[in-house]
């Protein structure tokens, strides 16, 4: 009896003296585990009558009770510690000045088609949208260049079977955008715009590549001229590159329009005086335009004899590389972040 109760003091004290969790566990198995004194003590009771053996097992109980108790209120005490302690240690000084965390940017083709788009569509313009994957019929066909026409060797073309390919302009949008007039109340007024990718099998190199961007313009309605056509251009051109630009209009050929024209900006590296970026000529081609030919007026719906309208076409990598000096057209698909953190402070 008199041993029992001195392991009970023992026990007390260890737990009390515990400074952690592991301590106080050690002592928690020392004492109550299968190999502790308690449990040895206890294989004596069987060499004591049965009055002994009541007595010693009240107390051998209420000897291990106490240590359970003691070893419960010890943990939480610990634990509560632990846990302050490890406040105190993350503890966040909030008036602290933040660190900057780096941010995404906007990439230099989405900034000039934005721009592109905020510039139309003040002008009264919609966007429209159409798909990649287009048919032959629409990519070319309603665009003027029937099967077995010659001017289809100027866009290489990513086939998929004899009828379905890779779009190699956005183009073809103008022409579902007609038709949609035509089958929804007939031929209408079109001002649209149609930013997107395309497609041609061209080896890449600083200045071609065999996806690009693009975005067409359309518009269509009674008593369009070359004027409209003009004004329009030389409101884009001065929005996106500056007021002092001016533009030029050479004659040129596309199937899709009639007349058509190559246009050109004046050198903003030389001012028009001629340097070795325009090749000494003071200009810089920058897109192709002009009148809507008839035939694919009248494959549309549109009658040519009251309708009349004007297409332009922009390479948004073309006006990116213009806009932002930049000189290879490969650094635009590279993921170089060193050269896409230049945009970071473009919106």
């Amino acid at each position: 009896m008199d041993e029992l109760k001195r392991i009970g003091e023992e026990a007390l004290k260890k737990i009390q003296e515990a400074a952690d969790l592991k301590e106080l566990n050690d002592a928690r198995v020392a004492y109550l585990g299968k190999k502790s004194p308690i449990q040895a003590a206890m294989k004596q009771m069987r060499d004591m009558s049965k009055e002994e053996r009541a007595n010693f097992g009240k107390i051998s109980n209420e000897v291990k009770q106490s240590i359970a108790k003691k070893v419960e209120a010890k943990k939480a005490e610990l634990e509560a510690l632990a846990l302050e302690a490890k406040i105190q240690s993350e503890d966040i000084d909030i008036s602290l000045p933040s660190r900057r965390l780096p941010a995404g940017s906007l990439h230099p083709i989405t900034i000039v088609k934005n721009d592109l788009e905020n510039l139309f569509l003040g002008m009264g313009y919609e966007v429209a949208e159409g798909p990649e994957v287009e048919t032959d019929h629409y990519n070319f066909e309603l665009m003027n260049l029937p099967k077995g026409h010659p001017a289809r060797d100027m866009q290489d073309t990513f086939y998929i079977d004899e009828n379905t390919l890779m779009r190699t302009h956005t183009s073809p949008v103008q022409a579902h955008v007609m038709l949609d007039k035509i089958v929804n109340g007939g031929a209408q007024p079109i001002k649209v715009i149609c930013p997107g990718k395309t497609y041609r099998r061209d080896d890449d190199d600083a200045t071609h590549s065999h996806q690009f961007a693009q975005c067409e313009g359309l518009v269509v309605d009674k008593n369009i001229t070359m004027a409209d056509l003009k004004g329009t251009l030389e409101l884009f051109v001065k929005k996106m590159f500056g007021e002092k630009r001016e533009i030029r209009l050479r004659p040129s050929y596309f199937p899709f329009t009639e007349p058509s024209v190559e246009v050109d900006i004046s050198c903003g590296n030389c001012g028009g005086k001629g340097c070795s970026m325009c090749k000494g000529t003071g200009w810089i081609e920058i897109l192709g335009a002009g009148m809507v030919n008839p035939h694919v007026l009248e494959m549309c719906g549109y009658d040519p004899k009251e309708w009349q309208g004007f297409a332009f076409g922009i390479g948004l990598e073309r006006v990116a590389m213009l806009k932002y000096d930049i000189d290879n057209i490969r650094d635009f698909y590279n993921d170089d972040l060193r050269f896409l953190n230049q945009f970071s402070g473009e919106e």
